[in-house]
């Protein structure tokens, strides 16, 4: 069986269903990729999702309900006395903000047991880990996270890194684009999105981008800029794919997360990567059309 890790910090999530009524769930970016992949890849692949979270009641329903998902939860280390993070969204047409509580989240030591993360991704055949991935972490844990994806590439898996980008996260910090950098060059795949770039790196195009982690050391680039769709770079080559409009934007919580899990689902199955940005951008058009981060998507209606 093939498989594919994905790295980062799931929490509990509180979305507004109005009339001051918050609905609760589980959610967070890496998790959300995971979700989709589940979905879009075929059966003879595992999906597993490393993160840390508590011993507490909110910790066992979060295992409980990534079970119930189909999503294994074997890597995921217990923490005595630990807690999982928590966030609120905000709706505004169609747009999200988020409220966040997460400063003793059990998920900022997933990379603490050097040991566990390399046995770990040991036997994984796609590493996926993001921006948020590394701003959550202590800045030591972060380079050893990263250490240890290498090692899973050099190994044979593919290593994807969506460079999803939270100012919050990096506040006081100066290590931003070094992190991002690193982490880009030791993956095959680089996912980042166009208003994360222009926040870390100042102001760029699209072609500036793609240089940028080809150049790092990836191989495809893909640069997604929201309703101005995607840019694909491999190599030489350099092909843009159209978003795709959704019949009504209702939020656009895990757009980039879905686009990730069905750009990665596609290639790793044997799709180039323009074939797999196209699929991807079927994918998050239908999730944009429905509130919540995670939603039902039909993959015959993005073939």
């Amino acid at each position: 069986m093939k498989h594919f890790v994905s790295i980062g910090e799931c929490m509990v999530e509180l979305s507004d269903q109005g009339n001051g009524l918050l609905r609760r769930g589980f959610a967070g970016d890496t998790f959300n990729t995971a979700w989709y992949a589940r979905r879009l890849l075929a059966d003879d692949w595992q999906v597993s999702y490393l993160t840390a979270v508590g011993d507490d009641a909110l910790s066992a329903e979060m295992l409980g309900f990534m079970a119930s998902e189909g999503i294994d939860t074997g890597l995921v280390q217990r923490i005595e006395g630990a807690a999982p993070g928590l966030y609120m969204i905000s709706l505004k047409n169609g747009e999200r903000s988020f409220s966040y509580w997460r400063d003793t989240s059990a998920a900022k030591r997933l990379a603490t047991d050097r040991q566990h993360l390399r046995q770990a991704l040991a036997s994984a055949n796609v590493v996926f880990l993001s921006g948020i991935t590394l701003a959550i972490l202590p800045p030591d844990d972060a380079q050893q996270l990263i250490a240890a994806a290498q090692e899973a590439g050099k190994a044979g898996a593919l290593v994807a890194f969506d460079t999803n980008y939270r100012p919050r996260l990096w506040k006081g910090r100066t290590d931003t684009q070094a992190l991002m950098l690193q982490a880009a060059a030791a993956a095959q795949v680089v996912l980042p999105g166009f208003d994360d770039e222009t926040a870390v790196f100042g102001p760029c195009d699209a072609t500036m981008i793609g240089k940028r982690y080809l150049e790092a050391g990836a191989k495809v680039i893909v640069v997604k800029d929201g309703a101005r769709g995607a840019t694909v770079f491999e190599g030489e080559t350099k092909v843009h794919v159209p978003a795709v409009a959704p019949p009504e934007v209702v939020d656009t919580t895990a757009a980039g997360d879905s686009f990730c899990a069905s750009f990665l689902a596609r290639y790793v199955q044997g799709d180039s990567a323009v074939k797999a940005a196209q699929f991807a951008a079927q994918i998050a058009a239908q999730v944009v059309a429905r509130r919540g981060a995670l939603v039902p998507v039909s993959p015959s209606s993005g073939s």
